[in-house]
């Protein structure tokens, strides 16, 4: 008896924890964005969180995941899985990752193509690399990155943006505050990437990360 009475202390307490947690967020989507580098990309998610004034718990952010993409996916997977059994599934979960020189990056885009449930998880892929992103918020370009000797394809698009930002460095906190003004142009130059790469039969260069920029500007509509 006194077994069974703790079971249904406990079974409660968990359901008072569940309703804490659902009490915090905002009434729309609960969001889960796995990056594969530890810094740059969620200083950057961190910071237009802040900027539209996002509720925190409405979203999850983090890059202690490793930094093939297949960990990404792998993460994410698990961290769905941990809140569906704990009754509090995530409405949307995105990875974001680079192809750059990754060997998992087409099983990646493979397993969150067929993840479940569906429309659930997306893919936020650059290629090269995520610094292509920020480079369209100055101009368009749609040339291909090529890996050279001694020079990855992600070193050249990290050494022209710093051209163009030579404050620049990996892990900055404030990059989205300081290209806030130029964020549309980079949405628009990035569907018109993405158009060109399909009918060039390419993926370089191109990136979704406006995707996210644009479901995180709106999430509040959702």
């Amino acid at each position: 008896m006194g077994s069974d009475d703790l079971f249904h202390r406990r079974k409660a307490r968990k359901a008072e924890d569940l309703a804490r947690r659902k009490a915090k967020r905002s009434p729309y989507a609960k969001v889960l964005i796995v990056c594969e580098g530890e810094k740059t990309e969620p200083y950057y998610f961190e910071d237009l969180k802040s900027y539209y004034q996002i509720n925190s718990a409405n979203i999850e952010i983090t890059g202690e995941c490793g930094s093939a993409p297949i960990s990404v996916f792998d993460y994410a997977e698990q961290r769905y899985q941990e809140e569906n059994r704990a009754g509090d599934s995530f409405d949307k979960v995105y990875c974001v990752f680079d192809k750059d020189q990754h060997g998992s990056y087409d099983r990646a885009l493979v397993n969150i193509e067929s993840a479940l449930p569906q429309d659930t998880f997306f893919a936020i892929n650059s290629v090269p690399c995520f610094e292509y992103w920020l480079i369209l918020h100055f101009y368009y370009t749609d040339r291909p990155y090529e890996t050279l000797p001694q020079n990855s394809a992600g070193n050249q698009v990290l050494s022209e943006l710093v051209e163009l930002m030579p404050d620049y460095e990996k892990g900055q906190r404030d990059v989205f505050s300081v290209l806030i003004d130029h964020v549309e142009r980079a949405k628009a130059y990035a569907k018109r990437a993405l158009l060109a790469a399909h009918k060039n039969h390419t993926d370089n260069p191109s990136t979704r990360v406006h995707e996210l920029v644009e479901f995180l500007q709106k999430i509040k509509e959702w």
